[in-house]
């Protein structure tokens, strides 16, 4: 297991569409991994293929206390959403931003795990945010963008600041 660099926010490539997987082997299996490791050490609840420049369907989740209930999800795709729900989400590609996001309350989602078994799960509250958050980093979508434009203007500007200052 290694850890992976993670792409920070306004990054082109966090733009890109990731492509389904199609055939879930040792490489896609050592990806869930890395990337586990790599959100457990940034500290972060979820972290998506995309965040690590890997432009492929893959998320992986943990939300619990205990960091030991992790959960993979390859092609995930919801199927359902209920409710509404806001609540202050942050992002380990917007180091240090915090705002709050508008979301589903709870989502029906179908994926394949890590044997290609297809599954399908309704969770709620903060996995519910969790695997919405994650799938929007597959299509190209980073948190912020539910944001207005003036505070995505200000996080930008607040991010590039941090940048001088540390490099």
């Amino acid at each position: 297991m290694s850890l992976l660099s993670i792409l920070h926010f306004p990054d082109p490539r966090l733009k890109k569409i990731a492509a389904p997987v199609t055939a879930i082997d040792d490489s896609i299996r050592r990806l869930a991994s890395d990337m586990a490791e790599t959100m457990y050490e940034a500290p972060g609840i979820g972290l998506a293929a995309t965040q690590v420049d890997v432009h492929k369907q893959v998320i992986v989740i943990d939300v619990s206390e205990t960091r030991d209930q992790l959960w993979t999800l390859i092609n995930p795709e919801i199927l359902e959403s209920e409710g509404v729900q806001v609540g202050e989400e942050g992002c380990l590609s917007v180091p240090g931003i915090y705002d709050k996001v508008e979301r589903a309350a709870s989502v029906r989602v179908r994926y394949l795990d890590l044997d290609g078994q297809e599954q399908t799960q309704t969770v709620d509250g903060l996995l519910a945010v969790c695997v919405q958050h994650e799938i929007d980093h597959l299509r190209g979508r980073v948190f912020v963008e539910h944001l207005s434009q003036l505070k995505q203007t200000r996080i930008k500007n607040r991010l590039a600041k941090q940048a001088r200052i540390t490099a």
